[in-house]
C-alpha cells in the first residue's frame, strides 16, 4: 500500500506538514513504529530539471510533413542552452497539438527523461539537429513525463489546474499536480488488521501519530453532507442478505459528461498505481484510495435497458447456472456462494470484486448510479479465489471495512463529480444493520504501564491516541477510550495497550523481562500419554512415521472410501494436487508406506518384516464440536507387514494375532474384542468382515484390529500377511489405568492346560474373556498372580463344534501353590464355562 506524502498534506485538516521531522527520520519510524516499508522513493526527484515553458511561435518545418520549430520561453530559468535575441529556445516538436500560446513542459538538454528511469539504461537528452533544425530537448507528452499513459500528444498546462504562480515560464514542473510527492509503499500483510490503513488518511493518522503529530481527518470524512436531489429517477433498492451485506448504499446523478479525468487525479492514480479510465471510475479509484471504501458506478440507462421493470439494484446470491460478462472481458460461471449485485432480471455486478461488462460506464453514459456497500470479508476471499480475480477493492474488502464510513465516502464522491456537472437525480437508498465497532473501551493508566513497562500518565497516553483521533476522557488516572468508527479492530483494553505501545515506540521499551512467576507449567497429561504410548510400542520392535495430515482423494478410495466427499474434508486450495483431501484415519497413510518398505534396498535381513505406526489427528466430516468446528481426532495406527517368504518361515497363524500382539501393548488385558459387522464408517473401511474385530475396553470403543481387505490388498500391493489398528487415544487414556508395579515372585509357577468343547458360532474372543475374568476374581480373592495364551483351535469339516485349548501359568507371590488348588481353580472355570457357553471340558 502506498503511502502518498503530498495527498496526505493536502487531506490534513489541520494542515500539519507530515515531514516535519525530515524523510530519513520519517523512514526509520515508519519502519519501528508501523511495520515494514517495500520502498521509500522521492517521486519527485525524477522531474529535476524538467520546466514550465510558453510557446511563443510554432511554425512548419521546412524538410519534414509531421514536424515543428517551437521557439518556448523559458523565463531564462535553463542555464548552458542557445538562446535567440529575445531569450527564447528553439525546439523541434512532433506532436500534433504544439501550437503558439499554450504552456507545455519542457525537458531541456543534460535532463533525464521521466519515463526512461524505470527502464535498464535512463535516456538523457541532448542537443541534436533534427533535419537540419537544432532541437534543445524536447516538448514531453504525459507518457514521456512519466506521470500517465498519453502518448497522443505534448501535455498542455492549464492554469484553471495549476494556477497562475504555477503556470509562469520557468516554474519548476514537478510543483504542478503535485508531482513533488514523497511515496512510501508499506507491506500489505503489515496492515491486515486496519482496514483503515488501506486509505490515505488512515496512513496519514498514522504517519502523524508517529511523530507525535495530532492528525484531522478532513470535515467531509468525518460528516457526511448531501448535496440537494434535483432529478426524479426512479430506482428501487433492497438488500436479500443483510447477513453478508451490513451496507448498502445507491445514489444516482443525472446530467454528466464522461470524459478525461483532470491531469492531477489522472497523475495521483498513476503514480499510486491505479490506470487512470476516464472522469466516473477515476473519481471512484481515487476515493478508495484516499478511503480505502471502494465504490462502483453503473450506466443507468444500461441497467434500465436490462430490466424487465422498475429499475432494481440490489445484492443477492447468485443462483446456480447465472454467468456473468465482466470488465476485464472474463465471463464467469457463477455459484450459489457468490454475492452478486443484480437487477430484476440478472446480475450485473460481482459483489466486492468487479462489475459487469452491460452496465459498464463508456463516453456515452448520460446517468449514473454509485454503489457504495460493506460486504462480508470472508465471502469476498472466497470469491476471488474461485475465481482467479484480485482487485484493489478485494485487497479492501477482504481487511473487513467499517459500514459507517460509507455515507461519507458516497456524499463526497457524489458531491465532487456535480462540482463540475450533473445532479442528484433521486433520493438515497441506505441499508444498514448494527454498527460493528465497540463504543467505548475503559482502562487505568496503571493496566497500560504493567503491560508495557513504561511510567506514562493517563494525560499522556491519552495526549498520544489524541494524535490518532482517538478521542478519550480522563477521571483519576482511568481513560474512557471513545473507540473512531475506523478503528474496526479496537475492541479489548489489550488493543488500546497495542496501539499506546506503537505509537509510543516499542523500540524505546525497556528491554527488561517483567517478573513472573517460576512454577512450572501444568503436565499436558494427553502429551504425557502419548509418550508413553510410544515408547510402549518402540520396545515392541516398531517404528514411528510422521506423515501429512493431507492425502489424495484415491488413496481413500483404494483404502475403502467410496463416497470420499461425504466423509472427508476437500481442500480447495491445497498445497499439491497429492495432498487434496484431510485423512479421515491413520491408515491409508501407512497402507501405502508397507511395499516400498518391503522392497526398500536397505533390506538386508532374512526376516523382511516391520511395524510402522503413527500417532497424529484426524477429521471426519460432519463430526463437529460445539462451536461448529471440525473435531480432530487423536489416533494411534499400527500396520504389520511380512513378506511371503518371512511369514511363511517364521508364522503359522493369521497375521491377525501379530496386530493383536502389538495391541495388547498398549491396552492391556482389559481389552474385548468384538467382531467388525460393517465397513461403513471410515476407520473400519479398509478392514475385512470376519477377520477383524472392535476394540472395546471398559465397554468404551476405542477403535478396529484386524486383516485387511482383498481389493485394499491389490490396490496398494500389500503382501498376504499384513494386518494392523487403530485406535482412539484420547478415548484410550480415559480407559487405561495405572499398572502398579508387581513383584516378580520367588515361588515357582504351575503350568496348567485346559480344552473346551464349544459350538462353532461361538468365539475365541468370548472363551479367552470368560477365562480371564475368572483369573481376575480370583486374584483379588485368594492373590493368584496368572497369564493366558492359546495354543490351538481345532475343527472336523462338517463338525458343528470345535476345540479350544488355552495354556494358564499360575502362581502366588507368597507361597508355593499345591496341585489341588491349580486344579480346583481350573474346575471353576471349567464350570463358569459350561454354565454361561455351555462348553464341555474335555
Amino acid at each position: 500500500m502506498k503511502a502518498s506524502l503530498q495527498a496526505i498534506r493536502q487531506l490534513n485538516a489541520t494542515d500539519i506538514d507530515v515531514l516535519s521531522t525530515g524523510l530519513p527520520k520519517l523512514t526509520a519510524l515508519a519502519t519501528n513504529r508501523l511495520g515494514g516499508l517495500e520502498s521509500v522513493t522521492d517521486y519527485g526527484a525524477r522531474f529535476d530539471g524538467v520546466v514550465v515553458a510558453h510557446i511563443v511561435t510554432c511554425v512548419k518545418h521546412e524538410n519534414s510533413d509531421h514536424l515543428q520549430v517551437c521557439m518556448i520561453d523559458d523565463g531564462g530559468a535553463v542555464k548552458d542552452v542557445e538562446r535567440d535575441a529575445r531569450g527564447h529556445v528553439q525546439v523541434v516538436c512532433g506532436a500534433p497539438n504544439a501550437r503558439e500560446g499554450i504552456t507545455v513542459a519542457w525537458i531541456p538538454p543534460g535532463t533525464t527523461v521521466p519515463s526512461s528511469l524505470e527502464e535498464a539504461e535512463a535516456f538523457t537528452l541532448s542537443i541534436r539537429e533534427i533535419r537540419g533544425k537544432i532541437s534543445n530537448g524536447m516538448l514531453a507528452s504525459p507518457n514521456e513525463l512519466g506521470i500517465y499513459d498519453d502518448s497522443e500528444g505534448i501535455l498542455e498546462i492549464q492554469v484553471s489546474e495549476v494556477g497562475l504562480e504555477n503556470i509562469k515560464p520557468g516554474a519548476p514542473f514537478k510543483n504542478l499536480y503535485g508531482l513533488d510527492d514523497v511515496l512510501i509503499d508499506f507491506e500489505n500483510k503489515m496492515f491486515t488488521h486496519r482496514p483503515d490503513c488501506f486509505g490515505q488518511i488512515g496512513l496519514g493518522r498514522e504517519l502523524a501519530g508517529i511523530q507525535g503529530i495530532q492528525f484531522s481527518s478532513p470535515e467531509w470524512y468525518l460528516n457526511a453532507k448531501n448535496p440537494i436531489v434535483t432529478g426524479s429517477i426512479k430506482m428501487v433498492g433492497k438488500n436479500e442478505i443483510p447477513d453478508k451485506v451490513t451496507r448498502f448504499m445507491l445514489q444516482a446523478v443525472e446530467g454528466i459528461t464522461v470524459k478525461d479525468s483532470p491531469v492531477w487525479m489522472k497523475a495521483y492514480l498513476h503514480r499510486v498505481g491505479i490506470k487512470p479510465i476516464n472522469s466516473i471510475v477515476d473519481w471512484s479509484n481515487y476515493y478508495m484510495h484516499i478511503t480505502a471504501q471502494p465504490t462502483h458506478a453503473f450506466d443507468y440507462d444500461k441497467v434500465k435497458a436490462l430490466s424487465s421493470g422498475e429499475v432494481t439494484i440490489y445484492p443477492r446470491m447468485a443462483k446456480k447456472g447465472e454467468t456473468l460478462k465482466l470488465l476485464n472481458g472474463k465471463e464467469v460461471k457463477l455459484t450459489e456462494e457468490d454475492m452478486v449485485i443484480a437487477n430484476d432480471s440478472q446480475p450485473i455486478a460481482l459483489a466486492g470484486i468487479m462489475g459487469g461488462s452491460e452496465t459498464e460506464v463508456d463516453e456515452n453514459t448520460k446517468t449514473i448510479v454509485i454503489e457504495c456497500a460493506t460486504f462480508d470479508m470472508y465471502a469476498v476471499r472466497k470469491a476471488s479465489m474461485r475465481h482467479g480475480l484480485f482487485t484493489d477493492a478485494v485487497t479492501r474488502y477482504t481487511k473487513g471495512q467499517s459500514a459507517l464510513q460509507n455515507d461519507k465516502v458516497l456524499a463526497k464522491i457524489v458531491s465532487d463529480i456535480c462540482e463540475y456537472e450533473g445532479a442528484i437525480a433521486g433520493q438515497i437508498y441506505d441499508s444498514i444493520q448494527e454498527a460493528s465497532v465497540k463504543s467505548s473501551i475503559t482502562i487505568g493508566a496503571d493496566f497500560v504501564n504493567s503491560r508495557l513497562g513504561t511510567s506514562l500518565t493517563s494525560n499522556e497516553i491519552a495526549k498520544s491516541l489524541k494524535n490518532v483521533e482517538i478521542e478519550c476522557d480522563e477521571a483519576n488516572d482511568v481513560l474512557t477510550v471513545h473507540v473512531p468508527f475506523w478503528r474496526t479492530d479496537l475492541s479489548l483494553k489489550e488493543d488500546v495497550v497495542e496501539e499506546v505501545g506503537r505509537l509510543y515506540g516499542f523500540d524505546r521499551l525497556d528491554l527488561k523481562l517483567p517478573l513472573r512467576s517460576t512454577k512450572p507449567a501444568r503436565r499436558n497429561a494427553l502429551l504425557d500419554y502419548k509418550t508413553l504410548l510410544r515408547n510402549q510400542l518402540s520396545r515392541s520392535g516398531a517404528n514411528e512415521v510422521l506423515g501429512y495430515s493431507f492425502v489424495h482423494g484415491d488413496l481413500l478410495k483404494k483404502t475403502g472410501i467410496e463416497d470420499v466427499d461425504k466423509w472427508a474434508f476437500h481442500i480447495r486450495n491445497a498445497l499439491s494436487p497429492d495432498l487434496q483431501y484431510y485423512r479421515t484415519s491413520l491408515l491409508p497413510s501407512l497402507l501405502l508406506r508397507v511395499r516400498s518398505n518391503l522392497k526398500s534396498d536397505l533390506v538386508r535381513s532374512d526376516d523382511n518384516e516391520f511395524a510402522l505406526f503413527e500417532i497424529g489427528k484426524a477429521h471426519v466430516k460432519g463430526h463437529n464440536d460445539d462451536e461448529g468446528l471440525p473435531i480432530e481426532y487423536e489416533r494411534l495406527a499400527l500396520v504389520f507387514a511380512a513378506d511371503d517368504k518371512t511369514a511363511k518361515r517364521k508364522y503359522a497363524g493369521a497375521p491377525y494375532y501379530q496386530a493383536k500382539h502389538y495391541l495388547s501393548s498398549v491396552v492391556g488385558s482389559s481389552v474385548e474384542l468384538k467382531p467388525l459387522e460393517s465397513n461403513d464408517y471410515p476407520i473400519c473401511a479398509p478392514y475385512q468382515i470376519g477377520r477383524s474385530a472392535m476394540v472395546y475396553v471398559n465397554g468404551q470403543l476405542l477403535g478396529v484390529v484386524g486383516e485387511f481387505r482383498a481389493s485394499v490388498k491389490r490396490d496398494l500391493k500389500l503382501p498376504e500377511f499384513c494386518a494392523g489398528f487403530e485406535l482412539d487415544v484420547s478415548l484410550l487414556m480415559d480407559q487405561s489405568k495405572t499398572q502398579n508395579y508387581r513383584q516378580i515372585s520367588n515361588y515357582p509357577k504351575t503350568q496348567q492346560d485346559i480344552t473346551f468343547r464349544v459350538s462353532s458360532s461361538t468365539t475365541f474372543e468370548t472363551v479367552e474373556s470368560l477365562i480371564s475374568g475368572e483369573l481376575e476374581r480370583k486374584r483379588e480373592e485368594n492373590g493368584y498372580e496368572s497369564t493366558i495364551m492359546a495354543r490351538d483351535i481345532f475343527q472336523k469339516d462338517g463338525e458343528t463344534t470345535k476345540n479350544l485349548t488355552y495354556r494358564i501359568w499360575l502362581w502366588h507371590p507368597d507361597k508355593t501353590l499345591k496341585t489341588v488348588e491349580a486344579n480346583s481353580l481350573l474346575d471353576v472355570i471349567a464350570d463358569k464355562a459350561n454354565t454361561e457357553l455351555s462348553a464341555v471340558r474335555i
